[in-house]
């Protein structure tokens, strides 16, 4: 690794060379107060990184370390896990007695009941020993625009999913402002195909995502339950909703469309636009589009933005709402580059990029 800079804390990325790995590595790698001090993995393991990943080469061309806490503690501050789930969970406990600070990008320590994860991930959890009920009760769940000062005093950071993100920076300003019917919430979302990560998967290869577009998991999606989870939080009773992905054919972007019915019919678009632009106007990362313009994945891609939009059917009285994020960045890496931010007293937009590059 490069020579240790003690004025910069010290980051260990772990599950390095997959898609959420990368892109943390590569917002890292500039930024003004984080340092990458350790890079571990299973499969690449004692690989070396440059030539594994030239397109993102790294200083002094570190080789790529089989996990080890000791190692990880004794280099690192705080750990970015981005690896698959039930591995995390064996991981960050070790961490945590080693007074290492975690960030999980997997669905791990999402749920505030190990008994929920259990039920969700069940194909997982049968075969991961899990006895850490009251690590996943105090986990923080890292929604940076809404769980800021959580985020900013936490040990372990459980980091959403993507579609949640895309979904919940839509409906939280909503059910907390009591503007919408908590019933019949539809949620509608396509995403691009990094989103099965890098691992080699049949229905991802070109020939079979190419030039088609299909919705899945039509029916109960592991997302569904994330989302009620935060939706449940904020309302303060059970969210049941319908939740549908649906796999476009492109490498990355989420574009997620809403539909909820209003409780007061005479709320304008103009008045919803007004409310997400008084809840949102303290976070960069967050553009609120005029009505009439709607989100589009291509202005957000390679950026840590949301793009927010609102109309409303006088017809059928129901409000829709749009986002679009890219979802390695927002989805995945800038948002927990964002929650590494405030962890460290940063503000949380520090060393993410805004701006995109179009087309």
């Amino acid at each position: 690794m490069d020579q240790i800079n003690n004025n910069l804390t010290r980051v260990a990325v772990i599950g390095a060379s997959g898609y959420g790995g990368l892109q943390t590595i590569r917002l890292l790698k500039d930024h003004p107060f984080f340092q990458i001090s350790y890079l571990a993995g299973k499969k690449t393991s004692n690989k070396k990184w440059n030539q594994l990943c030239p397109f993102l080469p790294l200083k002094d061309d570190p080789t790529i370390q089989p996990i080890n806490i000791e190692q990880i503690a004794s280099s690192s501050d705080i750990a970015i896990l981005s690896l698959p789930n039930g591995l995390s969970a064996e991981l960050t406990p070790k961490l945590l007695d080693s007074n290492i600070k975690v960030i999980d990008l997997s669905a791990d320590f999402r749920y505030r009941s190990l008994s929920k994860w259990k039920e969700i991930y069940s194909m997982v959890s049968s075969k991961t020993e899990r006895k850490d009920k009251e690590l996943c009760a105090r986990a923080i769940y890292g929604l940076p625009e809404w769980n800021g000062s959580n985020i900013s005093k936490a040990n372990l950071v459980a980091s959403p999913g993507c579609f949640p993100t895309a979904s919940l920076l839509l409906l939280i300003p909503f059910l907390k402002q009591g503007l919408i019917e908590k019933d019949g919430i539809i949620i509608d979302a396509k995403s691009g195909t990094s989103g099965g990560g890098r691992e080699a998967k049949e229905h991802l290869l070109l020939s079979e995502a190419s030039e088609t577009f299909s919705p899945y998991a039509v029916i109960g999606h592991r997302h569904t339950s994330e989302i009620e989870q935060e939706l449940s939080l904020v309302s303060g009773t059970d969210i049941n909703l319908q939740f549908t992905p649906h796999l476009l054919p492109m490498v990355r972007g989420i574009l997620c469309t809403v539909y909820a019915r209003l409780r007061d019919p005479c709320l304008t678009a103009e008045d919803c636009k007004i409310v997400l632009e008084a809840l949102y106007r303290k976070h960069n990362n967050i553009e609120i589009l005029p009505v009439g313009t709607y989100p589009n994945t291509k202005w957000v891609r390679y950026t840590n933005k949301a793009q927010l939009s609102v109309q409303v059917d006088k017809r059928t009285g129901r409000v829709v709402l749009m986002s679009s994020i890219d979802n390695l960045l927002k989805g995945q890496a800038g948002q927990a580059i964002q929650s590494l931010n405030l962890m460290y007293g940063l503000d949380a937009d520090m060393g993410l990029p805004i701006n995109n590059f179009y087309p």
